[in-house]
């Protein structure tokens, strides 16, 4: 039986992509490989693979104990990714960029979730080698399509109009999200109700809290921020809803896309390179504010273009399944054992 030592703090911080990685994870390697892998969590323990998915300093520090077998480092952010997030004084931010190179570089194995960090890491002196491409994935047991009866009876639990067109996006408030565009195109078309669900993770070293705090406290009387939502109730957000809207400036690989598909809704992205090699043509995509009105009103007005999305969703999160993926991560953790 292979011992994992999984290293995390992801779920102090509620709200963010990181902490759905870990729990789908962790979920997953319970549920397939229960009788062949012997987790534990921060518990410092003897272990032939020790998998690091948050950066704690304490963390680094364990990394020089040969109680650690091979060391496995997840690779949720660059220092570039960071920028368009938090506000942090140059000092502080500087330092703190070199920790994230210098954690990064302790790992003997990197795991990244989208191939586009692969050039990325590689500029910062990280061997092609040291650095695999596992994809992330959601639970078809929590994230699944449901019936237009069911729909109706969520949008009635939560107290949202039954008959309106709805639009909802998903994640941490911030500038780098696209928040700013979401609220301008629910003022453009009152007619629709939207909902963002999320929050200030990290408070006001958020990048842009002052003006995007004001727009949650006092927002047009079509758009609704419930704030941050448990993992376990947000498969009902997204299934009452007509369209996932994600118009994020910068991302990874993330989450919120994958739980869209996963409850087989259109989804509706801004055009951004690092979609193509994993999303492919399953979503519809824009590249400014007026693009996105015009995609709207398309999707909003063509039912035949909606089913269409809906079943390229369910296509797409098949292909990212987790019976498909947990194979993959088994393999991964066994190959890391052997070399440690």
């Amino acid at each position: 039986m292979l011992k994992i030592e999984m290293f995390s703090q992801a779920d102090t911080v509620k709200g963010q992509g990181v902490g759905s990685v870990y729990d789908e994870l962790m979920a997953m390697l319970h549920r397939h490989f229960q009788s062949k892998l012997k987790i534990d969590v921060n518990h410092y323990r003897k272990a032939d693979v020790s998998h690091y998915h948050t950066i704690n300093f304490p963390y680094y520090l364990s990394t020089f104990s040969k109680r650690r077998g091979r060391k496995v480092g997840m690779v949720h952010f660059l220092p570039e990714t960071l920028d368009q997030s938090l506000k942090m004084p140059k000092w502080v931010k500087a330092i703190f960029y070199r920790y994230v190179i210098a954690f990064y570089k302790r790992m003997d194995q990197l795991v990244v979730v989208n191939p586009a960090f692969i050039p990325k890491l590689m500029a910062y002196g990280i061997p092609k080698k040291k650095i695999t491409y596992i994809p992330n994935f959601v639970s078809r047991h929590e994230f699944y399509p449901v019936d237009k009866d069911v729909k109706r009876a969520l949008r009635i639990k939560y107290r949202y109009d039954v008959d309106r067109f709805t639009v909802i996006g998903t994640g941490q408030i911030q500038t780098r999200k696209g928040v700013m565009d979401f609220v301008k195109l629910a003022k453009k078309y009152p007619q629709y109700q939207f909902i963002w669900v999320g929050g200030f993770s990290f408070g006001k070293i958020t990048d842009g809290y002052p003006q995007l705090k004001q727009i949650v406290d006092n927002p047009p009387k079509n758009v609704a921020f419930p704030g941050i939502v448990d993992r376990s109730k947000m498969a009902e957000y997204y299934n009452m809803a007509d369209l996932f809207l994600l118009p994020s400036y910068n991302e990874l690989f993330p989450m919120s896309v994958m739980e869209a598909f996963s409850c087989g809704i259109p989804v509706l992205l801004r055009n951004l390179d690092l979609y193509k090699n994993i999303f492919k043509d399953s979503y519809a995509s824009f590249n400014n504010f007026s693009e996105l009105s015009k995609e709207l009103e398309k999707i909003v007005n063509s039912q035949d273009l909606q089913k269409q999305l809906r079943a390229k969703s369910l296509k797409i999160a098949d292909y990212y399944s987790e019976d498909r993926l947990a194979k993959i991560w088994y393999r991964f953790y066994q190959e890391q054992a052997k070399k440690s």
